[in-house]
């Protein structure tokens, strides 16, 4: 659908317009709500992430409003011509390609602007990934934190992941599915084997809810050739008992040695169990403390 935006409109003497933020399906269409319909149908312009995307959703629902793009690449120039827009009286709905504006989405500069302005804000509530995976999770709901996608850059991914090691609230972050094996297996060597829930396709003919421990959820997206499409993920807090330890764990590897009747492998599995730590990474671990064992002469052979 063509835009027919433009910094021509002449100003209205009536008082200045208001802004909406309105949720959009995640997924299955009848999700949107008949107030979103109401406000995509009569405000002067619809600002979208994706005019073409966004373009079917009105289309669908016989809906004609002029678009404009609104999206991370655009916020800052886009903004000042929205606020002009409103201020001199114009509506608009400010929409995502499915959610709500500003959860991990374009939305927020605009939303402050207006605010800051004083102009009208109004949300349009619906559909949120984060909300929606986490009511069908099973994990505590009482409390819990959302982190949005986790930065891409290796640094400083580490360090907000060991940040959300000492996190006792249901940790909520979205990944892409390309990305979304590589971030468990990250997740698993410094949360250590939590619970978690993977909902994947929410709404959508294939939605999917994998659960399980972070381990078990990596093992089945191994063991797939393909995953798509968007994935949210939720991983139970810390428990009350703290942080598991990594030196305690070295020490009861090193007795656990000491005993012939009992294999690394079975050691690794108590010893991974008792300290919420990957089964994988303690048998690393023990396998390297036994061979040190045997270099300084104090293993079992």
């Amino acid at each position: 659908m063509p835009s027919s935006f433009s910094m021509d409109s002449p100003s209205r003497p009536s008082s200045a317009g208001t802004l909406y933020v309105v949720a959009t399906p995640i997924g299955h269409l009848e999700d949107i709500t008949l107030r979103a319909l109401s406000v995509l149908k009569t405000v002067d312009l619809v600002a979208a992430e994706d005019t073409r995307k966004t373009g079917q959703l009105l289309r669908h629902f016989g809906i004609s409003t002029a678009l404009v793009s609104y999206h991370e690449h655009n916020e800052t120039a886009r903004t000042p011509q929205l606020m002009l827009r409103l201020q001199q009286g114009d509506s608009i709905a400010v929409v995502t390609n499915a959610g709500t504006p500003g959860i991990s989405d374009p939305g927020y500069r605009i939303v402050a602007a207006a605010a800051a302005a004083g102009l009208r804000v109004v949300p349009v509530p619906g559909a949120v990934a984060a909300a929606a995976a986490l009511s069908a999770s099973g994990l505590p709901t009482n409390a819990f934190v959302f982190e949005g996608f986790l930065p891409k850059k290796a640094g400083k991914r580490s360090r907000q992941i060991k940040a959300l090691a000492s996190e006792t609230r249901t940790v909520i972050v979205y990944e892409s599915p390309q990305r979304i094996a590589a971030l468990i297996a990250e997740l698993l060597t410094v949360l250590g084997d939590r619970r978690a829930v993977l909902a994947r396709e929410m709404t959508k003919r294939y939605e999917e809810f994998i659960r399980g421990g972070l381990s078990e959820i990596l093992e089945n997206l191994n063991r797939r050739s393909e995953i798509k499409g968007e994935c949210t993920l939720l991983i139970a807090g810390r428990a009350d008992e703290g942080p598991f330890s990594w030196e305690e764990a070295r020490e009861d590897i090193r007795r656990g040695l000491s005993s012939p009747s009992k294999g690394v492998a079975e050691l690794a599995k108590e010893v991974a169990h008792s300290h919420g730590l990957p089964r994988k990474a303690v048998y690393t671990e023990a396998m390297k403390i036994k061979a040190e064992l045997r270099e300084s002469g104090s293993g079992n052979g």
